[in-house]
């Protein structure tokens, strides 16, 4: 039996064929594209698109009245309870229904997930769902799910979904991400995830599947025949090894649609891009990032996430010379007097080393906060004040930082709400594959700085070193 690495490799390559039927049928595609992020790392392909951090009727009203066609909106789910997810998803769902209605506008929801399968998975997708059809007269006739997303290595093979490191293939439900203590799973066959997300709601055999062979033969008539059965919020999983293949799938989606068919997405960040036609460009330079007036103040990085990678990458960054590290000391969070004492020494060596033009990393502690079973609470209760305490360390950041990072999904989505303050940013580009950088808005506590948002999962052991390094050279 081949494996993953061999059946990418023998995959014949798409021609000019693919690139001119894309452009035929995405000519006519005039839906508003609304991606709801569950955390910032979603605009990761993406350039010159706005992002919107809530969701207010003025808000969708905004997104509906932006001259570009696709729109984030930062709702930063994976941070939520269920209880929340819920309200939020049926909030904005009845808001786009009802200014969607008014303005005649069609749209397309797409929930940006995680690429290794965390989330509120299938409860985004299904709110969703409930909530536009008892406002809208349409039903939902599927759910496309396909979290291939190149940058990271996360790629789809035989419906299996892989997490690829060098040239090592590891089944999504092998890795750490898949032990995750609130969104854990175990199946790397997304029909059986599927099955297994659904409580057995939607069996694995009942899920639709689109084959590499089907899209790299451009047998497009058979995907849309697929698309066109599926029906009462049936399942749809899309392989893909490549950006190619997102854009042969979307092809025959687009021409799903214009016969009727309406689907809700759960995706990576690759058919954001793919969809909303976004053309690739090269990674932000320096000269791009950082405006010649901001470069005398040192930059501030932030690192929350305790993946093995990040906690690689912080090792490696280390190496740089001419860069001050502060360990966040969490544990203190259970004596609220040596806490406040801690967030004063940490604010006073940020705002220091700033000033003189040095660099400051802050990183939290890398053991887990666990406090045993029964207290799960409890944890949740300190982990909240420790999240607040990182963003004031941004807040009250004096003077203006010449750039600010933050690793990590929940703490760049709390960095750049409310440490930052942000409302609405455009995302300038990438920093690194996968790594995206916001502009900040004028509102924003330091308006129109460069903001990037590093993945707690995406990168090599040395990515975020190379990126600093070039903000510092």
């Amino acid at each position: 039996m081949a494996t993953p690495n061999e059946i990418a490799e023998k995959l014949p390559a798409y021609g000019q064929e693919l690139e001119q039927l894309w452009k035929e049928e995405r000519a006519s595609f005039d839906h508003k594209i609304i991606v709801l992020d569950d955390d910032p790392t979603g605009v990761q392909t993406v350039h010159n698109i706005p992002v919107f951090t809530d969701w207010s009727e003025n808000t969708i009203r905004a997104v509906f009245g932006e001259e570009r066609q696709m729109v984030f909106i930062l709702t930063n789910s994976r941070a939520f309870s269920e209880e929340q997810t819920k309200q939020v998803h049926q909030d904005i769902a009845e808001r786009i229904a009802r200014v969607s209605k008014e303005t005649g506008k069609p749209f397309l929801i797409i929930s940006r997930g995680d690429s290794t399968l965390r989330g509120h998975y299938p409860l985004e997708t299904e709110t969703l769902r409930s909530t536009l059809e008892q406002n809208l007269p349409e039903a939902i006739d599927g759910e496309i799910l396909l979290p291939f997303f190149k940058e990271g290595g996360r790629e789809t093979i035989g419906d299996v979904h892989y997490v690829k490191s060098g040239d090592t293939y590891v089944p999504a439900g092998e890795t750490e991400f898949a032990k995750d203590r609130m969104f854990g799973y175990t199946s790397s066959d997304l029909k059986d995830y599927v099955e297994e997300k659904t409580a057995g709601a939607f069996k694995a055999e009942d899920v639709l599947s689109v084959t590499l062979d089907e899209l790299r033969s451009l047998d497009l008539d058979s995907v849309t025949d697929k698309l066109m059965s599926l029906k009462d919020f049936g399942k749809m999983v899309v392989n893909a090894v490549d950006e190619e293949d997102v854009r042969a799938f979307s092809i025959a989606l687009l021409r799903a649609m214009k016969q009727g068919k309406r689907f809700i997405f759960r995706t990576a960040a690759a058919f954001t891009k793919v969809i909303g036609d976004v053309p690739s460009k090269p990674v932000l330079t320096k000269e791009e990032l950082v405006s010649e007036e901001s470069r005398g103040h040192g930059g501030l990085i932030i690192v929350g996430s305790h993946v093995k990678k990040t906690t690689e990458q912080l090792e490696q960054l280390k190496t740089l010379g001419n860069i001050r590290f502060v360990e966040f000391q969490v544990k203190l969070v259970a004596d609220a007097e040596q806490f406040q004492e801690e967030i004063a020494r940490i604010q006073d060596t940020v705002n220091a080393g700033i000033a003189e033009g040095t660099s400051i990393c802050v990183y939290t502690s890398r053991e887990r906060l666990d406090l045993g079973e029964g207290r799960q609470e409890e944890e949740l209760a300190q982990s909240v004040k420790i999240s607040e305490a990182v963003t004031t360390f941004v807040r009250n950041c004096d003077p203006q930082p010449s750039y600010v990072i933050a690793k990590g999904g929940i703490t760049s989505s709390d960095v750049g709400t409310k440490g930052l303050g942000v409302k609405k940013a455009e995302v300038m580009g990438q920093a690194a594959p996968g790594v995206p950088v916001w502009k900040t808005g004028k509102e924003s506590v330091f308006p129109e700085i460069p903001y990037i948002i590093f993945p707690g999962n995406v990168g090599d052991a040395d990515t975020l070193k190379t990126v600093v390094a070039r903000l510092e050279s």
